[in-house]
């Protein structure tokens, strides 16, 4: 397995917890207040697996090294990733100081909480999918079997030092928690294949 696939099968269960969100904001919208167990569950996903698994994985390693083959990063599509990535922090931030009052139908927070998810979702949709079919075939055109297997290895230790063992089985399981309630479509687990392709087994699927 290559390094960008392991993060184009990331991308997949990204992809469900945002479905879950934009479900979230749709409800809350209807119902006027947000459920706060379900919203706590998709930011601590969205921090602790999109933002600081995943992303961790680009910035701190997959970047670098396309940057040391000769792509830029000003004025480049790295450069514009970086970017996007601190519009979504500012997103998820949005949606944890909303969070209390829209829980509790205050409106002001209610419509803070729906503005930053949805605005959340789009990012990150348009944001994949750049990365997908432009960035990481980009990297594929650079790097070497050397240079994958020394990512593959760095990838490794963001999951077992930075993240620590089970904690990447941990969000899969939250994101198919959030999925099975929100009536979504769980089989990017099972797309994952039986690992992350960091060596740690998939949640549980059905």
């Amino acid at each position: 397995m290559r390094p960008t696939e392991i993060l184009t099968g990331e991308h997949r269960v990204i992809e469900m917890v945002l479905s879950c969100l934009e479900k979230m904001a749709q409800e809350a919208e209807t119902t006027g207040k947000v459920d706060k167990s379900s919203a706590e569950q998709a930011i601590d996903f969205i921090r602790n697996f999109a933002d600081g698994c995943h992303h961790g994985k680009e910035e701190t390693h997959l970047f670098p090294a396309m940057e040391s083959k000769g792509i830029p990063k000003e004025h480049g599509p790295i450069g514009m990733m970086l970017f996007e990535h601190e519009q979504g922090r500012a997103y998820v931030r949005g949606m944890a100081e909303s969070l209390d009052g829209a829980a509790m139908g205050d409106k002001t927070a209610l419509e803070a909480f729906i503005v930053n998810a949805n605005g959340y979702v789009g990012l990150l949709r348009t944001h994949i999918q750049k990365e997908d079919h432009i960035l990481f075939p980009m990297a594929g055109r650079v790097m070497d079997e050397t240079d994958e297997k020394a990512l593959m290895a760095q990838f490794e230790k963001v999951e077992t030092e930075h993240m620590g063992i089970g904690t990447h089985e941990k969000y899969l399981k939250i994101a198919q928690s959030l999925a099975e309630r929100y009536g979504i479509d769980k089989s990017a687990l099972g797309h994952m294949g039986h690992s992350c392709g960091c060596g740690h087994a998939a949640a549980h699927h059905e």
